[in-house]
């Protein structure tokens, strides 16, 4: 055991950590409009003067599990308008894709306990384009890319500064910060580097009276006072300057009226910019800066120290000894986690992926009962709130430290995104990664009837049900870590929170009764013909080949979960039972439905698709072939010989339906019939049927990119379809990368790019087939070429071509980086990697979100096969 995994045994050693959101302005929680407009309720441009009300945002930040403190870094380059205590972005209205932080920053390592971080920011050092960047983004259209930092050719000259912030932990409450600073430019240049510490404001809101303080004391050291933390002191080395203000909104400038607060929370922007009389004389306030007035030569470096620690005499004679010590134990954590450690360039893209699910950790605080009222020493809130969104939420209470899919565009969590972060997770800590599935399923999260809160902008949507897929692989994964021992407990006390929430998906998702799903858009945004969440005219309403497949997969997971506690619990056999009965009808609902022999599958085309279904009974297939067609491979599961036979109760229901339901049974694998090792297969789809759908799949002019699977045919840029609901005509075509339609805003966009998820479940699924059907069963790959792999050989083509995205080229490039030339070939940039959103489905170049190193940090297990 290293010293890293040693660590992972206290759970004092997460105390601190980069828990600080990137972005808190235009967040759902600090949204007390009447309209539910978020965007605009508080502004980047109002963020440096409003105090927020339930978190808070910084580059580089960390803070306590509690957010009672937080630290950042803020940066001045002589020549904006303001510092730089935030990273800029354009809100969902302003930009011709969505959201989109214009910034250039990169996560490039932790430890799981943070015992040791790294991140990089990329600050220009002529006057930073805000306007450009909005002004351009505003003027192209969705058929435009997006216009982006790189674009305006800032970086072009080398005038800016590489900002390295590092962290390492002595102790939990003993950490050592360093600040290097590289001039990449040919001229010397001037530059304010402010380390900020400031109290998330706590009094404001009519709770509690008590304020924290911070205070000079001595030369260059701030103590630090809260009564629900230890006392500490950060300390600085050097000469440098200290500046106090209030965390207190300006409502002078904001809102014209003085609150009667003198060193409001811009008052070190203020005084730093304007030179005004906004900063505390007596050194005291809620919020701090150490402001260093530096100038860095040309090509050249400075590195700053401080250190926050409950030592008030420390000195900085072995902060360089401790640093080497954690860097060194960082690398020998993850050398002990790399598969092949000899290849480097695989190595790299892996920690840098770890270090992002581990920086896009977030306290999240959320209370919807006091949101929807208003607080009491504040303004009460229009009528209109008490209907706001989430209102039918009113139990849900966090403050967690949550895994967020990227905590500038997403800084809220969202369900099915969380269970993926689990998967890379659970192979750094286990720990973490239960407990993050179980906070889901807890009272304050999960609603009274059983329905997981999808994310913050709508808690009542519908997310994919992938939980219990996870929850196992988790499972299995630990077991597997600890000699074949598995967590029963944890395993045992998610199922049954789980049992409840399958039991919501039944009840509100299966309008007919029929076993067929209408889930709505789940997830899968822009996927469809039109808005999946629209309610259809006359009684239309539309029947989804995705939400029945995972709800068939759900069934098939729940069961596998339950033969694993029958063998410990034999009631648990009785459930298993019950899974399998519902897996059965709900395959037989999507391949026959009537007395029409109609179903979500089309023998003509041999593939699924989505079915509008009408009043009369009537039903037309919506012949889009997408990911919601493929989506019917992941409803797979391999059982061993002993969890069918030491379990009675189970085996015996199967075979009643073998022997009364041969219909039924037709429909699906052989359940009963061993493969080559004496695995069981019990599947959606019988061996046909997946063969007609993979010779979609593996279609390079279908679904197979070079760079993975798409999420719609390729087919479909020269065929798009069309369809006319209520006299209204919708379409769909493919489209690479982003979306060229508005339908849900944003840049999310499943018209043909390559999402990592899905990729994966892919993959997943091919590799449980193979476990029963072994080397004999193949297939061609890709399909035309002659070339036939068994389902082992597609899942690792698959690997490569996934991994294809991020590894170098034989021109040397990364195709995730696309055309920038500067980014693929500069020493200072080519090796800094992003995990975006989605990947362009013709060249695999990055889009949408730029840090969802979430559910994308996935890449880091599809690395290593």
């Amino acid at each position: 055991m290293n010293a890293e995994q040693s660590r992972l045994k206290d759970t004092s050693w997460k105390k601190w950590g980069p828990y600080v959101s990137d972005r808190q302005w235009g967040t759902v929680r600090e949204d007390y409009s009447a309209n539910g407009d978020a965007w605009n309720f508080i502004t980047h441009d109002m963020a440096r003067s409003k105090a927020y009300r339930w978190g808070e945002e910084g580059i580089a930040g960390i803070c306590d599990r509690q957010q009672l403190l937080c630290f950042a870094v803020a940066l001045w380059n002589k020549k904006d308008p303001i510092i730089k205590e935030r990273y800029f972005g354009l809100s969902n209205p302003e930009g011709n894709h969505g959201e989109d932080v214009k910034e250039l920053y990169y996560y490039l390592d932790s430890t799981p306990t943070h015992s040791y971080m790294k991140m990089l920011y990329k600050y220009p050092q002529q006057e930073f384009p805000y306007q450009w960047l909005l002004t351009e983004n505003k003027r192209r259209t969705r058929n435009d890319p997006e216009f982006e930092l790189l674009d305006t050719g800032i970086f072009d000259n080398d005038a800016y500064f590489d900002v390295f912030t590092e962290y390492a932990k002595n102790a939990p409450d003993d950490i050592l910060i360093k600040i290097t600073v590289y001039n990449r430019g040919n001229q010397d240049a001037a530059l304010n580097v402010m380390p900020t510490l400031w109290f998330r404001n706590t009094w404001s809101w009519g709770y509690k009276d008590y304020r924290p303080y911070l205070v000079a004391n001595g030369q260059g050291k701030i103590e630090v006072s809260h009564k629900d933390l230890d006392k500490l002191w950060l300390h600085t080395e050097g000469p440098c300057g200290l500046l106090f203000c209030e965390n207190e909104t300006d409502t002078r400038r904001l809102y014209n009226y003085d609150n009667g607060i003198q060193y409001i929370k811009s008052g070190i922007n203020d005084y730093i910019i304007n030179g005004t009389d906004t900063i505390n004389p007596k050194n005291t306030g809620t919020k701090a800066a150490v402001n260093y007035d530096i100038t860095v030569a040309a090509k050249q470096s400075v590195t700053l120290r401080l250190r926050l620690s409950p030592d008030a005499n420390y000195s900085f004679e072995d902060f360089d000894d401790i640093f080497n010590i954690r860097i060194t134990e960082a690398d020998q954590f993850y050398n002990d986690i790399y598969s092949n450690k000899n290849d480097t360039e695989r190595s790299l893209i892996q920690r840098q992926a770890f270090a992002g699910m581990l920086w896009n950790k977030q306290f999240y605080y959320s209370d919807i009962r006091h949101w929807l009222r208003g607080d009491p020493a504040q303004p009460k809130p229009p009528e209109q709130r008490k209907n706001a969104r989430n209102s039918k939420w009113m139990h849900l209470n966090t403050r967690d430290i949550i895994s967020m899919p990227d905590k500038w565009e997403y800084p809220w969590f969202a369900a099915w995104d969380l269970a993926f972060h689990c998967l890379p997770l659970a192979r750094i800590d286990m720990a973490f990664a239960k407990n993050q599935l179980i906070l889901l399923t807890r009272d304050w999260y999960m609603h009274p009837n059983g329905q997981l809160p999808a994310y913050e902008w709508d808690f009542s949507d519908g997310n994919p049900p992938v939980h219990a897929m996870v929850v196992w692989s988790v499972y299995k994964t630990d077991k597997e870590a600890n000699n074949g021992k598995g967590d029963l407990y944890f395993l045992e006390r998610i199922f049954h929170k789980l049992m409840l929430n399958f039991t919501w998906w039944v009840n509100r998702k299966d309008a007919s009764g029929n076993n067929v799903f209408e889930g709505g858009f789940l997830g899968l945004d822009n996927v469809g013909v039109f808005d999946r969440n629209m309610h259809l005219p006359d009684g239309q309403h539309l029947e989804q080949a995705d939400g029945t497949s995972w709800m068939a997969m759900y069934s098939l997971n729940l069961l596998r979960i339950a033969t694993e506690l029958a063998a410990d619990d034999k009631s648990y056999a009785d459930i298993a039972s019950k899974f399998f009965e519902h897996f059965i009808y709900i395959v037989g609902a999507m391949s026959n439905l009537g007395d029409n022999n109609e179903g979500l599958w089309d023998d003509e085309d041999g593939f699924f698709y989505d079915q509008l279904r009408f009043p009369d009974n009537g039903s037309a297939k919506m012949k889009v072939r997408s990911i919601v067609g493929l989506i019917p491979l992941f409803a797979t599961e391999v059982l061993d010989e002993s969890d069918i036979t030491d379990s009675p109760i189970f085996r015996d229901r199967m075979k009643w339906f073998a022997e009364n339901r041969p219909d039924l049974a037709s429909l699906v694998s052989r359940w009963n019939e061993k493969g080559a090792n004496g695995k069981h297969l019990i599947s959606l789809l019988r061996g046909f049927r997946m063969k007609s759908i993979l010779r979609y799949m593996l279609d390079e002019n279908e679904f197979l990119s070079d760079y993975g699977i798409r999420s719609l045919s390729k087919y479909h840029l020269e065929h798009p379809y069309h369809v006319s609901v209520n006299g209204i005509d919708f379409g769909i075509t493919y489209t690479p990368a982003e979306s060229d339609s508005g339908l849900f805003g944003g840049n999310s966009n499943w018209r043909g790019p390559i999402w990592m998820p899905l990729n994966y479940l892919i993959i997943d699924s091919l590799h449980r087939f193979y476990e029963y059907y072994g080397d004999d069963f193949k297939v061609e790959c890709p399909t035309g070429s002659g070339n036939y792999m068994n389902l082992k050989e597609v899942a690792n083509e698959l690997y490569r071509r996934v991994s294809n995205i991020f590894l170098r080229n034989g021109d040397g490039n990364r195709p995730v980086f696309g055309q920038h030339t500067k980014i693929q070939t500069d020493p200072n940039f080519k090796d800094y990697i992003l995990f975006y959103e989605f990947f362009d489905g013709d060249n695999g170049r990055g889009a949408g979100a730029s840090h969802q190193t979430g559910w994308t940090g996935l890449i880091a297990n599809c690395l290593y096969a």
